[in-house]
């Protein structure tokens, strides 16, 4: 085998204009659970390939929240919050007396992951 055949490659975007960044922390966070549920039941997921070009996978975006994790700017409870209502694809609501404590948690963890989401350009 030459060392070609042993070389992987990452999929590459065809136009890099055409890629649209998340215009907050919530909605790349509701979007990553999305895709993170579809691969659960089976589909392949590939940046650049779904019906708007997305800047990241999701796991980059669960690679981010894990280093906030991991720095303790966020802890358990963030993470459970953020994954019970990334898979209900609804915020918490103020409103509603039960959703009250999770809508502030919900803040802090988006607030605290926009940053490195900015960095990283997959929120504008």
């Amino acid at each position: 085998m030459s060392a070609a055949s042993h070389r992987r490659h990452a999929p590459v975007l065809a136009d890099i204009s055409d890629v649209e960044p998340f215009h907050s922390a919530e909605e790349a966070w509701f979007w990553t659970m999305a895709g993170l549920s579809a691969r659960a039941a089976g589909a392949r997921i590939v940046a650049g390939l779904g019906s708007k070009p997305r800047p990241c996978e999701p796991d980059d975006v669960v690679r981010c929240l894990d280093r906030l994790y991991r720095q303790r700017r966020i802890d358990l409870v963030h993470v459970r919050i953020l994954r019970n209502f990334g898979d209900r694809q609804v915020p918490p609501d103020p409103r509603h007396p039960g959703d009250r404590s999770a809508h502030k948690i919900w803040r802090e963890a988006l607030d605290r992951l926009d940053w490195p989401l900015r960095l990283k350009g997959i929120v504008a």
